[in-house]
């Protein structure tokens, strides 16, 4: 289980807890699930933020970042949420929701670059320099969420409900960029 440490997350981890006690009382069911950084077409936040990093074709300051993150495509995630309506074990459960293909900052908009046919250009900055330009911006929150490790172990979704990812980390970056009549 994953510790909730700032205000938004001790949040959600209160409504998950009244809402389990609230279906112990009501006799029904309810099913948690904690998606990781979520991607596909048209996802905005962060991803949306990354694709227009690799889009300007600047030379990105990633080249030093080792970290390893765990993702979900919005296809995976839809998947999964379809199995756990229909899935008798997944009542009063709570899923990690997430690709199973931890990969590195660097890694990830190197694969989102080939995805958009775009060249990948990195600068290599050591890690502590990007924080304290970060810490100067009052940035320091994107720093860590960005470059910081944060890896989901979804065995429990496979192993329960006998859930596999539909589709792979490539694909999945591949799909964000699909034309509109190729869907």
């Amino acid at each position: 289980m994953l510790a909730a440490s700032d205000p938004y997350g001790v949040s959600k981890l209160e409504a998950e807890q009244g809402l389990l006690e609230l279906a112990k009382e009501l006799t029904m069911d309810v099913v948690i699930i904690r998606p990781v950084l979520v991607f596909g077409k048209g996802v905005k936040g962060n991803f949306s933020t990354m694709i227009r990093l690799v889009s300007s074709g600047i030379p990105l300051p990633f080249g030093h970042i080792t970290n390893k993150r765990s993702l979900v495509s919005l296809d995976n995630l839809v998947d999964l949420i379809i199995t756990c309506i229909y899935h008798p074990k997944a009542a009063n459960q709570v899923f990690l929701a997430g690709d199973g293909e931890d990969v590195s900052t660097t890694q990830l908009l190197r694969q989102l670059a080939q995805a958009m046919g775009k060249p990948f250009r990195l600068a290599r900055v050591p890690l502590f320099v990007l924080a304290m330009l970060a810490a100067m911006l009052g940035k320091k929150a994107v720093v860590h969420r960005s470059l910081g490790s944060l890896q989901v172990d979804v065995s429990k979704s496979q192993n329960v409900l006998g859930w596999q990812p539909i589709v792979s980390l490539e694909e999945g970056l591949k799909r964000c960029f699909e034309s509109e009549k190729q869907g």
